[in-house]
Formats: C-alpha cells, sequence, structure tokens
C-alpha cells in the first residue's frame, strides 16, 4: 500500500475529482434546500431520493482528510507551502466575494461590516472551514509527524482507536448530543482522520486489500447511513423522541460515515489508475481545490444553486439531471478558474 507508483497516484487523484464532485452535490441539496423535511409527517420522493444521494456523498469530506493525511505523513513542513496555501485562500475569498457584492449576487442586506472582515481575514473568521482546519494541522505537522514516525505499530494502533473511540464511537452510540461534538468540523477530527490514514500508509490495513471488499465497505456504510436515519425519523414521527439527533448518521464523525469513507478510499488505492481518466485527473489534480474556493465563497454559497433550478425540481429525474449538471459544470468552471489563477501568480512571481 506504501508504493509510490504513478498509477497509484493517478487512483488518488481520480479519488479527489470525484470527491470534489460529492461536495459540490452535497452542498447543491443541503443549500438548495432539496432534501426532504426530515420532521414531516411525509417527503416526497425528489426529498428521499435527495436524502439517497447525500448519503453516497457525505464520504468527500473524510476521503479529502485521508487523502491528506496518506501524502502528508511522508512529507515535510514547508512554511512557503503554508504561504501558498494561505495566498490561494485569501485570493478567492477576497476576489470572489468582491465580485458577487459589486454585481449583486450576493443580497445588498448581507455585504455588512462583518461580510468584509470575512473576506479579508478567510481562516480566522471560518470562512471556509475545511482550510481553516487544513491550514491548522499543517501549521501542528512537524509535531504530528515526529510522533507518526516514531510510534510502533501497537502505539498507532491504540491512539487512533482511542481517538477515535472519544470523537466518534461515543456520538455514534449514544442517544443524546455531546457537548463539545464538533460534528466534524473542526481540526480535531481532521486529526483523527489523519492518523488513521498515515497508519494505512505506514503499516497497511489487510482489511483494504480487496477492491470488493472496499467496495462493500462504501455501500454497506452508505446503506447503514440511510438506516439509521430512516429508523430514528419513524420513532421521531411515534414518538417525538430523538429530535435532536436525526441527521445524526450523515454527520461527518459517525463511525458509518468513516466506514463508507475508508472502504471508498481503499477501493481507489488498489486501483490501477491507468487510462483516460487517469491520466485526465492527474492533470486536472492540481487545480481541484479550486471548485471547493470557488462555489463555497460566502458570496455566492447560498446563490448558486439557482443557476440550476434547485428551487423547480419536482421530480426525481430532475433532481438527477440537475443535479448533475451542476456537479460538472461548478467543477469545470473551479477548475479553469484555478488554472488561471496560478498562471496569473506564476506571472506575477517571474516579475
Amino acid at each position: 500500500m506504501a508504493q509510490k507508483t504513478g498509477a497509484r497516484q493517478q487512483n488518488l487523484d481520480e479519488l479527489r475529482a470525484l470527491a470534489m464532485m460529492m461536495v459540490v452535490v452535497l452542498h447543491f441539496l443541503g443549500k438548495g434546500n432539496l432534501l426532504g423535511d426530515v420532521t414531516a409527517d411525509t417527503m416526497d420522493s425528489v426529498g428521499i431520493f435527495a436524502w439517497v444521494l447525500e448519503a453516497f456523498c457525505i464520504v468527500a469530506v473524510n476521503c479529502y482528510m485521508l487523502l491528506s493525511g496518506y501524502f502528508l505523513c511522508e512529507s515535510e513542513f514547508k512554511l512557503s507551502r503554508l504561504f501558498k496555501h494561505y495566498l490561494q485562500v485569501w485570493m478567492y475569498s477576497v476576489g470572489i466575494g468582491l465580485v458577487a457584492a459589486a454585481t449583486g449576487f450576493v443580497p445588498a442586506a448581507e455585504v455588512d461590516t462583518h461580510y468584509y472582515l470575512t473576506l479579508l481575514f478567510p481562516v480566522s473568521m471560518g470562512h471556509y472551514w475545511f482550510m481553516t482546519a487544513y491550514l491548522f494541522l499543517y501549521v501542528m505537522l512537524p509535531v504530528v509527524l515526529t510522533g507518526v514516525r516514531h510510534m510502533d505499530q501497537k502505539q498507532m494502533q491504540g491512539s487512533i482507536l482511542l481517538l477515535l473511540a472519544v470523537f466518534c464511537l461515543c456520538k455514534s452510540v449514544l442517544p443524546f448530543r455531546l457537548e463539545q461534538d464538533g460534528l466534524g468540523y473542526d481540526v480535531v477530527w481532521y486529526l483523527c482522520v489523519f492518523l488513521l490514514a498515515a497508519y494505512i500508509r505506514k503499516f497497511g490495513m489487510p482489511v483494504l486489500a480487496k477492491r470488493w471488499r472496499c467496495m462493500c465497505f462504501y455501500l454497506g456504510g452508505c446503506g447503514l447511513i440511510l438506516a439509521e436515519f430512516f429508523v430514528l425519523r419513524e420513532l421521531y414521527l411515534r414518538r417525538g423522541s430523538f429530535g435532536l439527533i436525526l441527521k445524526v448518521s450523515f454527520e461527518y464523525n459517525h463511525m458509518f460515515a468513516l466506514l463508507a469513507a475508508v472502504g471508498l478510499f481503499g477501493f481507489f488505492l488498489q486501483s490501477k489508475g491507468s487510462g483516460i481518466a487517469g491520466k485526465a485527473a492527474r492533470v486536472i489534480s492540481p487545480y481541484v481545490l479550486g471548485v471547493y474556493l470557488l462555489h463555497e465563497n460566502i458570496g455566492v454559497r447560498y446563490g448558486w444553486q439557482r443557476l440550476f433550478h434547485a428551487g423547480e425540481i419536482r421530480t426525481v429525474p430532475e433532481l438527477i439531471l440537475w443535479t448533475l449538471l451542476a456537479a460538472v459544470c461548478m467543477f469545470a468552471a473551479g477548475v479553469a478558474l484555478e488554472w488561471l489563477r496560478s498562471i496569473l501568480v506564476k506571472a506575477l512571481g517571474e516579475k
């Protein structure tokens, strides 16, 4: 599993591209108000199918965390890389945010002092929560890597199991909310998944040795997410209980979401990564982050869904069509914009 071949790199580039499309799907469904109301007595077919899509895409963020851990555990901390990523985030934050405000894409009532502060200080203000967590983790990388490289297999197993028990298992089985549960939107959960990926890179994981087994983990994890969701919903409708945890299985630090993500990660890890798809993924991989930084900018975060008729979808075929179209178009736009930005930065750096 620890081989560093070009084919294996292409495999994970494919996963990186797929995961980013899944992220777009999640934001289209959630912020486009397409997910069915879990507290309503009835849910139409569009709302139900939207939750099914949500279940199969919720693995995307954990897959990105696994990718980070898999590669960074063999790298070294570089201040230049930290600055490069911060500059990338800052350029998108300010650039897209100002354009959205100037063109009226974001409602004028939302353009206030807080809006501009969020643009100017994207990491401290949590403009992009994932990048905030990533950058803080990267700052701690020297400490984390020292621990990873000095622990033997049993020590690392013990640390990971303890972390997952506290930050994943407990919230997954207890019938109430934990006050310190960050739902997976924080650097603590990022660290848990990072260490799991580092363990896979360093020692391997026999259970992920077969692609069919990995796919079973992915499909089974997604199926369990849906099963728990609908069971809790039924209990809520009948007894009025479990209202606070109705959507707990859809949270990034739930054990079913992690299981599915590890399965999908293992599936691509064991793939050959050859062919047109692998080559294309390798070419666009350096620009994929632009997709996230574009469509999750505060200026367009709740508006781009209108371009794909999110509020007008009435049937399942329409939902499938517009969801796919949104994922492909936003992915292409983000990759193209990041490609142009990289050319601009390179040109400015040469002057």
